[in-house]
């Protein structure tokens, strides 16, 4: 099996995670790709963001039809800050010891993978897919590995997709009362209405 895991706070998930799931799935050939909504994301703990329920809700409507995608709920059942290296180590105890698991980040994450917690146990656990992330630059592998020695051989830098869709976008839309038609799922924005949610200013 080859599995690659997706996190993100998904407030709300739209076209470009889609994608990028998509894209990452044909490319390594995955059995698997799991989205993994944020608890209490510690790069972003002053950041407010909607309940779990509203996001893994959206995410379950976004991925319906799609049978190899999975959502987890690891981490909005976590109680404290959520970290990537305890995520990924329950994940690959679930694991046969055959089987490859992968962590999708963006460019920029990427740049900045070295701050992680326990990032040596981190890469241990899995190899990076480093996505495009428009307006950043193509990580450079050798650069990366002067901070964290061992990730380029850990690391698969992908090209494609560069979609310039964010969750921050699509929140100021809808408070602005503008469409999100061609953003997100049509069942995502009908959920979206239907809640209220981004209403208020963020």
């Amino acid at each position: 099996m080859k599995i690659a895991v997706l996190g993100g706070t998904f407030d709300p998930i739209h076209l470009g995670h889609l994608a990028i799931a998509e894209e990452v799935r044909r490319l390594l050939a995955l059995n698997e790709v799991i989205f993994m909504p944020a608890g209490c994301p510690y790069f972003k703990d002053s950041a407010p963001i909607s309940p779990a329920t509203d996001r893994v809700k959206m995410l379950e409507l976004a991925t319906a039809g799609h049978s190899a995608y999975i959502i987890s709920r690891l981490e909005v059942e976590r109680l404290g800050p959520s970290y990537a290296v305890d995520s990924m180590t329950q994940i690959k105890k679930q694991l046969n010891p055959a089987d490859e698991l992968f962590f999708i980040m963006g460019w920029d994450s990427i740049m900045t993978l070295h701050l992680w917690h326990e990032v040596d146990r981190l890469i241990s656990l899995c190899r990076i897919v480093a996505v495009p992330r428009p307006g950043y630059p193509q990580p450079n592998l050798t650069t990366l590995d002067s901070d964290l020695p061992g990730i380029a051989e850990r690391t698969i830098v992908m090209e494609r997709p560069l979609i310039d869709i964010s969750a921050t976008l699509i929140r100021e839309k809808v408070y602005q009362c503008q469409s999100i038609d061609g953003l997100v799922p049509p069942a995502v924005a009908d959920y979206i209405q239907g809640k209220g949610l981004y209403r208020e200013k963020f």
